[in-house]
């Protein structure tokens, strides 16, 4: 090729003298190097050229990076509106070079120059050839069966230049052509002179969340395009806030520039500024949107598409969006009542494709099979198996094509082959997988975790291997039409440059992912989160969306909250309120989970349960009306119950309460029926917390029970067993105590949750130790403790440990225990029993110690269920002192009993009764003693086989003495 040529292709003439690349009239601009690689590019049509050869060609004795040379490719691809993964000019050869693949026109002299030549040197090379190299795999068939719609379509592009708008929705099911039918309309389109063209997707793992996600994808490679300058200048004058929002396309200063028009930007002025910016941009050019999966789209996405179609202003736009109707009916999707409502007033029109006839199947597999023949008698094969479905009918055909053996030639050969076949497209797409290598199927798995378009790097990180072996595996998939396309190549902000590569269609992304145990899904997932994250480093804001989703799929929750927060924190940004709640009810899922996980590390009284409750409470508020309201209600109550802090506890039960009766959730109104009883249990307020726990217990239906909360801990209905057995025994039913403290274990063993076994089981020892049974309490203690270790749960460990020191008479294990996990709850308790077990073992005064320090924890923090008890066991600690303190000790059985009768805890007022006639007898105040001790004896009708009924008979029997 001469210098002073006018090279043609397509609808551009390329004069390299002049460095001018003209389209018609207009002319596109080029920087010089990128028009240099052109020059050597359409001198050697159709053949590979190295990366070498042009960077000898183009940047002689000079050293750049690869990436100097990718940044040209992408200027060039973007001024000719090329594509590299449907490449019309430039196919890239990835690790090798490129090749230009457009035929060339004959050829025209050129002008007069206009401008001084260029010094364009010509580095040796392939000999040029005037048409491009046949690719290494089949060509794809054009497209069948659909002329009547793109006709239709033609003729509403042939509207939209004389300024009537239009809105087209193209709907059919997973693998029916939409794509290719709208490929091949776009593609027919790019002939026009002057066109702006912007194309933009949903995706499926974080679409819904990301606000405007397919125009903002639009918008910014229309930015980056040969006309981009014009569009962002557009852009910033009439939709500065839609500018703001496309990486790349502004300076720093230019975007400081526009911060003082953003002020008081609202949700109706983004949509109001995306539709003038449109009509104004299509005033100068006629524009073409395609958005494509609309079913994964947000509502924001589906308002502005709504405002477009409505606007009444002449605009020569056309708008083209793709969805899968069943997926937008079943997910109750927004867009089905819009595009009802648009259709309806005339305001657009729906294409929905159907399979292919025969006659279309018969057209498609004749351009597929060479042998004509073959190809005759396959296609009826293919129509009966694959019903006309398209993308079953390519498949199926591709698989036929790639046997390997000769095709039948006979009936009974053809009868055979056909039932040999696959009955269904997932079936057709497991055996061509089952072709592959393991390790082509390995890259593939990963890259399905990666995303429906994925870079190179990621599948490299998930399965810790080098980028090149990956990319290798990636292109020659690519290159023999087997599942990928190869794209154009993906920059990181950490330098890294990337392959990229993305699936023929969504469904082979499905069924790769599918293969994959939940297991190995995770970890690739985290692997591929993290790769990303550290390649974007602060600006993984950016993407925050995606990361949010690897790392919530990746159970790494932390991560997978924070950027959650992002993703939320970019929608509002974009005033998308609908999908900042999306993400905002996500993350409140994410919190609910972690606080679980956090309460069987940690504990429940633990700082970082605290925090992830009331931010899942606060995120409630954000929300609006949601059911995890309750259960992140439900969670704060858990935090306050176990610090001890009972007045805010009760507040939040009597929340929970309320709550509750505006479902009809039996589950919840158990779960708050349980938190209040136990709450108002330690508060000492023993019939109340009797009533909540029958109620709860009332809620223990044959439906109930096996959906019964096991979401946040121990079981609602074993608490609310053991609570009951506990307020019963309290209130002077110890026979019935025991037999509800039964029916806890039962339950808890029925549900086969050792959580709430263990809790069961606690309980029991403490019943045992309020009927004064020490061997008792030490067997329970073994079980609950062995129990306990075996599954890991520090908080029973310790109290268990507790109860077996102090049937043992020994001191010290449990309360070190409980004080490492910080539990206030069961550090009271086990100061009461230490103190109890130091007067039992003549430490009187140590004894007094723990008490005193038990009972300023039960004052302080409100509890009052071992006030009683730890008064009366002070006025015996004072008795039993070497000069024991008669005064004070009964000052202290007094206030036990002023207790007691306070909270009708008829068992705990017999107890004090008890000591205090024993020391009136000792005194001589028999008859006093007797009058106290009597009638409060009477008054029981069970439990006479307990220590304290006995020992209060036996004191009665001795008074009538």
């Amino acid at each position: 090729m001469q210098e002073n040529q006018i090279v043609r292709f397509g609808p551009y003439h390329f004069e390299p003298r002049n460095a001018q690349l003209r389209r018609g009239t207009r002319v596109v601009p080029l920087t010089r190097k990128a028009c240099e690689v052109l020059q050597y590019l359409v001198a050697h049509p159709g053949q590979l050229v190295t990366k070498d050869a042009l960077f000898a060609a183009v940047w002689p004795e000079t050293v750049v990076s690869d990436g100097v040379l990718t940044n040209c490719i992408a200027e060039l691809r973007q001024a000719l509106s090329d594509h590299a993964r449907r490449p019309r000019y430039i196919a890239t050869g990835h690790r090798r070079g490129y090749r230009f693949v457009a035929p060339l026109l004959p050829p025209a002299p050129a002008p007069s120059p206009a401008l001084p030549a260029l010094d364009l040197a010509s580095a040796p090379g392939p000999s040029p050839r005037t048409a491009p190299l046949p690719a290494s795999h089949p060509a794809t068939p054009r497209l069948v069966g659909r002329e009547a719609e793109l006709a239709h379509w033609h003729r509403l592009y042939t509207d939209i230049l004389h300024g009537q708008r239009h809105g087209v929705f193209v709907t059919g099911e997973a693998g029916i052509g939409k794509t290719a039918l709208v490929e091949t309309f776009v593609d027919n389109l790019r002939g026009e002179a002057e066109l702006w063209l912007g194309q933009g997707q949903c995706i499926e793992q974080y679409g819904a969340g990301e606000a405007y996600l397919p125009f903002l994808e639009a918008l910014g490679r229309l930015g980056r395009g040969p006309e981009g300058e014009r569009l962002v200048a557009l852009l910033t004058q009439y939709a500065p806030h839609w500018v703001v929002q496309l990486p790349g396309l502004l300076s720093a200063s230019a975007r400081a520039d526009l911060q003082p028009t953003l002020v008081g930007t609202t949700r109706a002025r983004m949509r109001r500024e995306l539709s003038v910016a449109l009509d104004v941009v299509s005033a100068e050019c006629p524009l073409v949107l395609v958005l494509e999966d609309l079913q994964w789209s947000d509502p924001s996405t589906v308002e502005a598409l709504a405002m477009l179609a409505r606007r009444r202003a002449a605009a020569r736009l056309l708008v083209l969006g793709t969805y899968r109707a069943a997926e937008v009916v079943v997910r109750g999707h927004p867009l089905q009542t819009v595009q009802h409502e648009l259709i309806a007033r005339g305001q657009g029109e729906e294409v929905a494709l159907s399979y292919l006839s025969e006659a279309a199947v018969q057209a498609y597999v004749a351009a597929r099979v060479a042998e004509q023949d073959a190809a005759a008698a396959l296609a009826p094969v293919v129509y009966r198996r694959t019903d006309g479905h398209p993308l079953f009918m390519v498949q199926m055909t591709d698989y036929l094509a790639q046997e390997g053996r000769p095709l039948p030639a006979t009936p009974t050969a053809l009868d055979a082959l056909e039932q040999a076949l696959p009955q269904g497209l997932r079936e057709l797409i497991e055996m061509q997988l089952g072709r592959l290598t393991d390790e082509e199927q390995q890259v593939l798995e990963v890259g399905s975790v990666a995303g429906a378009v994925f870079a190179v790097a990621s599948v490299a990180a998930g399965l810790q291997r080098a980028d090149d072996t990956i990319e290798a595996v990636c292109e020659r998939l690519a290159r023999r039409g087997l599942f990928l396309e190869e794209l154009e190549l993906e920059t990181w902000p950490d330098e890294t440059v990337s392959g990229r590569y993305g699936f023929r269609h969504a469904l082979y992304q499905h069924v790769l992912y599918q293969r994959l145990g939940r297991g190995w899904q995770a970890r690739l997932h985290r692997q591929i989160g993290e790769r990303q994250e550290q390649a974007y480093g602060e600006r993984a804001r950016e993407v925050a969306a995606e990361l949010a989703v690897h790392f919530e799929r990746g159970q790494d929750s932390q991560r997978a909250v924070y950027y959650l927060q992002q993703a939320a924190e970019n929608a509002l940004r974009r005033y998308a309120y609908q999908e900042a709640s999306r993400h905002l009810t996500r993350e409140l899922a994410l919190q609910l989970a972690r606080g679980l996980a956090l309460i069987a590390i940690k504990g429940a009284a633990a700082p970082e349960v605290e925090q992830t409750y009331t931010r899942a409470r606060a995120l409630c508020a954000h929300v609006g009306e949601t059911p995890q309201l309750f259960p992140a209600l439900r969670g704060v109550w858990l935090v306050a119950y176990n610090r001890g802090a009972w007045p805010t506890a009760r507040e939040l039960g009597e929340q929970l309460h309320r709550l509750a009766q505006h479902t009809a959730d039996p589950t919840h109104r158990l779960e708050a029926h349980c938190a209040l009883g136990i709450t108002l249990y330690y508060l000492g307020d023993y019939a109340t917390a009797r009533t909540h726990c029958e109620q709860g217990i009332a809620c223990l239906t044959s439906t109930a029970r096996p959906a019964q909360v096991l979401s946040q801990g121990a079981a609602p209905g074993v608490g609310c067993l053991a609570i009951a057995a506990h307020t019963l025994w309290c209130l002077g039913y110890p026979a019935q105590a025991r037999q509800r403290s039964q029916e806890a274990v039962g339950l808890a063993q029925a549900l086969h949750h050792p959580y709430s076994l263990a809790m069961a089981q606690f309980w029991v020892a403490f019943l045992y130790y309020r009927r004064r049974d020490a061997p008792a309490v030490q067997a329970q203690a073994e079980t609950l403790l062995a129990l306990a270790t075996a599954q890991g749960f520090p908080l029973w460990a310790g109290l268990g440990t507790c109860w077996r020191g102090w049937g043992l008479a020994m001191q010290g294990q449990g309360l070190a225990a409980l004080v490492a996990i910080g539990q206030p709850l069961g550090r009271s308790l086990c100061l009461s029993l230490l103190s109890e077990v130091a007067g039992a073992t003549g430490q009187g005064a140590e004894g007094l110690r723990l008490l005193a320090e038990a009972r300023a924890a039960f004052e302080a923090s409100g509890r009052g269920d071992l006030l009683a008890q730890a008064y009366r066991l002070q006025g015996a600690l004072l008795l039993g002192q070497a000069i024991p303190e008669a005064t004070q000790a009964e000052a202290c059985f007094q206030q036990a009993l002023t207790v007691a009768r306070h909270q009708h805890a008829k068992s705990l007022e017999l107890r004090a009764a008890t000591s205090l006639a024993r020391l009136w007898q000792q005194q001589g105040k028999r008859a006093e003693a007797y009058a106290l001790l009597a009638p409060l004896y009477a008054w029981f009708t069970e439990g006479f086989d307990t220590a304290d009924l006995q020992e209060a008979k036996a004191l009665l029997d001795e008074l009538k003495e």
